[in-house]
């Protein structure tokens, strides 16, 4: 792993909605959780998840007084990508730019990494 470049960063928005989320959240939540989960028709997509704990070998990362946790097994197609998060008249939720990524479906909900 480059540990010069940074395995996620967050837009302003995708920061704004992170803390909203943790403030409609219950119980014992503690940031959130990404990964990558096999899917879609080009092979993976990302999982986002609340996180009530730190599970072992999870990358940490603080920004702004958020907590993000990255699933181990995402870091390395993970790497420089950039979270955001969009509304449109139709749809909203967290976008990824990804410099991994090689394609994409056509729906947009799953990729494929080099």
């Amino acid at each position: 792993m480059n540990k010069n470049k940074e395995i996620l960063t967050l837009t302003d928005e995708a920061v704004n909605r992170v803390k909203y989320l943790m403030s409609k959240s219950k119980g014992g939540v503690i940031g959130l959780r990404i990964g990558i989960k096999t899917a879609g028709c080009s092979g993976m997509k990302y999982q986002i998840e609340y996180a009530e704990q730190i599970k072992p070998f999870e990358e940490k990362i603080f920004f702004k007084n958020i907590v993000i946790l990255i699933d181990p097994a995402a870091v390395m197609f993970l790497i420089g990508s950039i979270m955001d998060y969009r509304e449109s008249k139709f749809t909203s939720g967290f976008e990824f730019t990804n410099p991994n990524e090689i394609a994409r479906c056509g729906c947009g909900e799953s990729f494929t990494v080099e």
